[in-house]
């Protein structure tokens, strides 16, 4: 056990003297680089400076950002600087504006028919969070508005069991987000959730089920899990309430994700597996889910805990999906690219082994 925590105190350490709460705005910026605008829900309280750090809020508060890309980035890099960036060759934050509810958010989408909500993991903040979307965005052309739901993480690799029960507080924001998108009339709102983000998606879909029966798949067209650090007993329990997921529900591991590995010997698992590096997927057999093995991938990537977001290939396998799923319309679906419905089960879970080369190697557990 010691040695696990001493493989998490070591990380922290490496940026325990950056100050992570800085976060300049630098309107200039964006005469450097390209803009993408970041929609956000966020549950963290705001300060007196105007800031959203680790603290929860009452309210659930609505932002519009905006985020300058570097001219020189390349799909799957993230660099970005907490004081003095520089719009030359980094991701700077070149805007954020408060919204004054529901009802300006609205306005502001401006008739979209589809946002993707991205919901973060553990230690982090509002501004890496907006970073990560607008990268994953840019990379793979993601269509409609991108919005961001910022949950209050403490921001620091001592602050686990702070975000647990942060991850949990926040159940009601992102459900509350996701009804106001609705009656937006926003046709398709999809999940794309990381690490501990998964399990608040998660808790968030049990809680809504168990008071509208149906409400998820009603609600949400399409949820996607990174790398989830969840177990997988959790995992089943919270699917048999919601019964009939989303579609699709795709679930994106790899066997090599080390941070999963220290997270699941913490927690006493005997096999030292998370949801996210699973390596059976046997107990995973009956939900109508697809499960994106990415492992092939890891090498490529700069972080084994975010590969689908870090590997440049990777990217562009999923880049290369998304543009035909946009030349056939929204009934012609990423997954659907990848591994045609003809091949996938279709009453329990397919598994989707991703190799190098592209090629998908499907199964059924």
């Amino acid at each position: 056990m010691l040695r696990y925590l001493l493989i998490i105190l070591t990380a922290t350490s490496l940026t325990a003297c950056v100050d992570r709460t800085v976060s300049k705005t630098v309107p200039s910026a964006l005469s450097v680089g390209t803009a993408e605008t970041i929609f956000a829900t966020t549950t963290r309280a705001r300060e007196v400076d105007g800031s959203y750090g680790f603290k929860r809020g009452e309210t659930l508060q609505f932002l519009e950002m905006t985020v300058s890309i570097p001219p020189n980035h390349t799909p799957g890099t993230l660099d970005f600087s907490y004081a003095n960036p520089n719009p030359e060759k980094q991701f700077v934050m070149a805007g954020v504006e408060e919204l004054q509810g529901p009802k300006d958010m609205k306005s502001r989408l401006k008739g979209a028919d589809e946002v993707s909500i991205f919901i973060h993991g553990y230690n982090t903040t509002q501004a890496e969070t907006a970073f990560r979307a607008a990268q994953l965005s840019h990379d793979l052309n993601i269509p409609g508005a991108t919005m961001v739901y910022s949950w209050p993480s403490q921001a620091t690799g001592y602050g686990y069991a702070y975000d647990l029960d942060s991850m949990l507080f926040a159940r009601d924001g992102l459900e509350k987000t996701v009804r106001h998108l609705k009656s937006m009339g926003v046709k398709r709102v999809v999940l794309v959730a990381h690490s501990m983000g998964t399990a608040l998606t998660m808790e968030m879909m049990r809680q809504a089920e168990l008071r509208e029966p149906g409400w998820s798949k009603r609600n949400i067209e399409g949820v996607v899990l990174i790398a989830p650090d969840l177990d997988v007993d959790l995992f089943r329990s919270q699917m048999d309430v919601i019964k009939t997921p989303p579609d699709p529900f795709i679930v994106i591991v790899s066997q090599k994700d080390k941070l999963l590995s220290v997270s699941a010997r913490l927690r006493g698992t005997t096999k030292g597996e998370r949801l996210g590096n699973i390596s059976s997927t046997d107990a995973l057999a009956e939900y109508k889910i697809s499960i994106l093995d990415t492992t092939a991938f890891n090498d490529d990537a700069e972080s084994s805990h975010f590969v689908a977001a870090t590997s440049p290939a990777l990217l562009a396998i999923i880049g290369s999906a998304r543009r035909v799923s946009n030349t056939f319309g929204t009934e012609q679906r990423g997954i659907d690219v990848i591994a045609p419905a003809s091949v996938r089960n279709p009453t329990g879970a397919t598994e989707i082994v991703l190799t190098e080369t592209g090629q998908a190697q499907v199964s059924s557990p």
